[in-house]
């Protein structure tokens, strides 16, 4: 652990939280310097959100050391936590939509005229004032509604500032966030680090660790593990502390006999969107659909499956046409789409596992137009087992459950309808390296059962490492088709910023497995 000083801002030593007979956190450890950016990582279920919530006043520790600038505290509340000096951004803000992004910035203090009005001017120059400072422009007069996830960040983080927040807890912030906006929120973290600030970052992305941290601390199984500088550490050190034991292949593809063509997509086409995509995917393949965020490869997959439709073209499956704009027909035909955003899209979070699971064939489980729940756990069990959910009850709600195991949850529900062809937008994104490996090896191992899978990824190595062929997306179209002794970083890179159209050497039948 990091000796103790006079630069210490936080300091938490072999913290311990329980609830009822479940340790959430053993022996939790952190030590953050000020002027310094401090990246927190683990597994999910490793303790890091526990011990978050304990800084932010969610939690009391059961017990354990907690010092704020070298004074001993124990916050009752999140409003405790906020009045000494720490801010948590998390991945999504929850700002008032309908009110302005000043008075989201200072509700509950806004400055007061002498006649006791509240100051909207001084609120304003203020709000103008915080931006400037963190080297962005967003109009302060503007309604909250209809901000991007990267703004409302930014907002939090000007409250903060504002607050003179000493302490900012960034807990996945760039999960939803674009290249740019990444950017521009890794140059506002670096001037909080510069201002004297603590900074302490949690992120499943080893990239970003190692581009805008420190110092790094690793978590398992709700203790500490190890604290080191980034300048001494690799990738590969910080896998085998997250897990406990070295993971030499992240992407555990195996070798599929490539059947024969599953989905066949022609001359597609969304008006300012995408245009003359044509593809195939084959029984056994994985088909990695690749390119830089804003591509069109998530409208694609959306159009493909039925829930946006497309001014021409067509999708076949097995040889049958699929009707646009008809989600229910491509289900009936053998689709099955994981969405992007599991939480809105993919699960009904307040439902049970076996609901979720057994969501897509309900219909098929009812008796006399009746659905027990006993009928929804029959059908879930038997999924929810062969993907390793972790989750002591069918009947747990999705929202008490970790990112990863909600992705396998998601996943159930669609392999549930036993499909022909699996579409898959970001199938680890937001969850542990260690339950990364989890889908991937359940992806090969589908592959491996005859099932043709599209994988749309923005993790290049992910795709790389899963895919027989890449297709490349820039700006609606396909310019690249690679088998996968051609898909390299270059070739992915110079295609996704091209618009001109490079065809790889290895056809859909040649690619190797």
């Amino acid at each position: 652990m990091v000796e103790q000083s006079s630069r210490v801002a936080l300091e938490l030593r072999d913290v311990a939280k329980s609830f009822g007979a479940v340790a959430a956190l053993r022996s939790g450890s952190l030590v953050v310097d000020r002027g310094s950016i401090h990246a927190l990582i683990g597994e999910n279920g490793a303790g890091k959100s526990t011990l978050v919530k304990i800084v932010a006043g969610v939690h009391r520790r059961d017990s354990g050391t907690f010092r704020l600038h070298g004074e001993d505290v124990d916050f009752g509340s999140t409003a405790e936590s906020k009045a000494a000096g720490v801010a948590v951004i998390y991945q999504e803000p929850t700002l008032f939509p309908d009110l302005s992004v000043t008075e989201n910035i200072f509700m509950g203090r806004q400055p007061r005229s002498r006649f006791g009005r509240i100051d909207r001017g001084a609120m304003h120059r203020e709000a103008l004032e915080l931006f400037a400072r963190l080297g962005v422009e967003i109009d302060p007069r503007r309604p909250a509604l209809g901000l991007s996830i990267a703004d409302q960040q930014i907002i939090e983080i000007a409250k903060a500032i504002s607050l003179d927040a000493s302490v900012l807890i960034m807990d996945e912030p760039t999960a939803a966030l674009s290249g740019v906006e990444v950017e521009r929120l890794f140059a506002v973290a670096r001037s909080l680090r510069d201002e004297g600030r603590a900074l302490v970052f949690i992120s499943h992305r080893f990239e970003e660790v190692f581009d805008l941290c420190d110092t790094v601390t690793v978590m398992r199984d709700g203790s500490y593990v190890a604290t080191q500088k980034i300048a001494e550490t690799s990738v590969d050190a910080l896998v085998a502390e997250m897990v406990g034991r070295e993971v030499g292949d992240l992407f555990p593809k195996t070798p599929a006999p490539i059947g024969d063509v599953v989905l066949d997509v022609r001359d597609l086409s969304s008006l300012g969107v995408f245009s003359d995509v044509s593809f195939q995917v084959r029984a056994g393949e994985i088909v990695g659909l690749a390119g830089l965020v804003g591509a069109g490869r998530s409208e694609i997959a959306r159009a493909v499956f039925g829930v946006d439709g497309y001014d021409a073209g067509r999708v076949e499956l097995l040889g049958k046409p699929v009707p646009p704009r008809n989600p229910r027909a491509a289900i009936r035909a053998g689709m099955a789409f994981v969405p992007e955003d599991r939480r809105k899209q993919g699960l009904v979070t307040e439902s049970s596992v076996a609901r979720n699971v057994a969501g897509v064939i309900r219909r098929g489980l009812t008796t006399a137009g009746m659905l027990t729940a006993r009928a929804e756990n029959r059908a879930a069990a038997p999924w929810a087992g062969r993907l390793e959910v972790k989750t002591s009850a069918l009947d747990m709600r999705a929202t008490t459950m970790s990112g990863g195991n909600q992705q396998k949850v998601v996943i159930a529900k669609w392999l549930a309808t036993e499909p022909k062809l699996l579409i898959i937008d970001e199938p680890t994104r937001g969850i542990d390296v260690g339950t990364k490996s989890e889908v991937h090896r359940l992806l090969s191992d589908l592959a491996g059962q005859g099932l043709a899978i599209l994988m749309i990824s923005s993790e290049l190595p992910e795709v790389l490492g899963m895919a027989d062929r890449v297709l490349v997306v820039c700006e609606g179209r396909i310019t690249a088709e690679l088998g996968r002794s051609e898909a390299t970083p270059e070739n992915v890179m110079h295609a996704a910023t091209s618009t001109v159209t490079h065809t790889g050497t290895s056809s859909a039948s040649e690619v190797p497995a």
